[in-house]
């Protein structure tokens, strides 16, 4: 038993806790992780591969974090996008009201100044502009040392291998996949990185606040007790990215310009937006569930091409390896109906939102990529959110199969799963049949 009545569980959450065992064992040793361009304060070039609202932010908070680095690389499947992204990088105004409001006072520079300094270093030439399939690669290949990844989830393990064996340091948004075999490929790729001492820093946001760090110590120093309990909730809105359909876009066209409808590219709502507030509560316990039952469905989402093959409600019960229960809940309902996202930690002697005992701190956008730069110039210990952000993806993708198959799933279950959503072909043009909505007892878990 750990601190808290917590145990350290299976042989698969054993290596996580081995990696970042491994990584500050050695971190001593570690003089500066190697760059291409060298060491200290130089330049770090980087590289952004998807151009949408959260690759566009995270360009700026890359860019915020830290006056030494430069946006040399920019790569989208669609050329609309990477083109509307490039033009609000450098604009002014996009990044006056994009800017976190004291990202002012954490550079000691007045906001307009920051704006300034920040689109000086968008210094992305048409040759280093890609829009294809294939533009991951491209960008990569390109003469950078930090690559953000950050189109939508289903592309992620494929795209972090990529960026591994060409030896660059990551940011990688949440989740990491869709799928068990996915997850998979992206964990054997984040061993490879920690062997390489490549820098991983995952857009699990929460992990990098300094209102949460303080407080999930004090939850493990014992301030409110054993836990007995968690919740997490996420109740929202829809999340549709466009209302039609161009008569002239094949299906993974349409599939990919309205992500957010697919199970084999979101992941549906729990792994894609829930991860959150799940790996919170994984982070609390210090391990991954052992197991989950879990209910969902579709109320209000029509039946049509629009809406694609997504639940809009999921609840799930996790069980953790020392019999703790997670419930969790999620749904995303049209405007009008009550919206909130939180966490409880309930303890034998009180009970934690997971921010209430902590200080105020840096915008954690910004924040995970301080982390990010420090870790790649050996100012901090070295820096591997790989493992972590992984058991949270597998988590929620447990809870999600859970819900659509009706069965109880397990840890084991989903780590043997052979669950492939992805396509093996990529084609603007090419036809692309939708899934019906899950229905338990029919739909199959592999």
């Amino acid at each position: 038993m750990t601190r808290n009545g917590l145990t350290a569980c299976t042989r698969r959450s054993f290596l996580s806790r081995t990696l970042a065992a491994g990584a500050a064992a050695s971190a001593s040793n570690i003089m500066k992780p190697e760059l291409a361009h060298g060491a200290g304060k130089e330049r770090l070039r980087a590289g952004l591969v998807g151009c949408g609202g959260r690759g566009t932010e995270a360009a700026i908070d890359l860019l915020t974090a830290d006056a030494y680095v430069e946006l040399v690389s920019m790569g989208d499947i669609f050329e609309d996008k990477l083109q509307k992204s490039l033009a609000n990088l450098r604009d002014p105004q996009f990044l006056m009201d994009a800017s976190p409001k004291h990202a002012a006072e954490f550079t000691g520079k007045p906001l307009a100044e920051l704006v300034d300094s920040v689109r000086k270093r968008v210094i992305v030439d048409p040759e280093h502009c890609f829009s294809s399939f294939d533009a991951y690669r491209k960008v990569i290949a390109s003469d950078i040392d930090v690559v953000l990844l950050c189109t939508p989830p289903g592309h992620r393990p494929e795209q972090f291998e990529a960026a591994v064996d060409s030896a660059k340091h990551i940011f990688t948004e949440k989740p990491i996949a869709t799928d068990p075999v996915g997850a998979r490929r992206f964990i054997a790729a984040v061993k490879k990185a920690a062997e390489s001492k490549l820098t991983v820093v995952a857009g699990t946001q929460r992990r990098s606040q300094k209102e949460y760090i303080e407080t999930v110590q004090k939850i493990r120093d014992g301030v409110i007790g054993e836990v007995v309990g968690l919740s997490a909730n996420y109740l929202s809105g829809p999340v549709l990215h466009v209302d039609h359909r161009d008569p002239a876009w094949g299906d993974m066209e349409w599939q990919h310009r309205n992500w957010y409808s697919f199970v084999w590219i979101c992941g549906d709502q729990m792994v894609e937006q829930h991860i959150h507030t799940i790996d919170f509560c994984n982070w609390v316990m210090g391990t991954h569930p052992r197991s989950v039952v879990a209910s969902g469905g579709v109320a209000w989402r029509p039946r049509e091409e629009l809406y694609g093959n997504i639940y809009d409600h999921l609840t799930a019960d996790f069980v953790y390896p020392n019999g703790i229960h997670l419930y969790s809940a999620c749904r995303q309902f049209p405007k009008g109906c009550y919206r909130k996202v939180w966490n409880t930690v309930v303890g034998a002697k009180g009970a934690s939102d997971g921010i209430d005992m902590g200080s105020k701190g840096l915008d954690p956008y910004v924040q995970e990529h301080v982390r990010l730069v420090n870790s790649i110039r050996g100012d901090i210990p070295y820096v591997n959110d790989g493992m972590t952000v992984a058991e949270s993806t597998l988590t929620c993708i447990m809870g999600r199969e859970a819900a659509y198959s009706g069965m109880e799933i397990t840890w084991d279950m989903i780590m043997d799963s052979k669950q492939d959503l992805q396509p093996k072909t990529l084609d603007y043009k090419l036809a692309m049949a939708v899934p019906p909505v899950a229905v338990p007892a029919k739909y199959e878990f592999v």
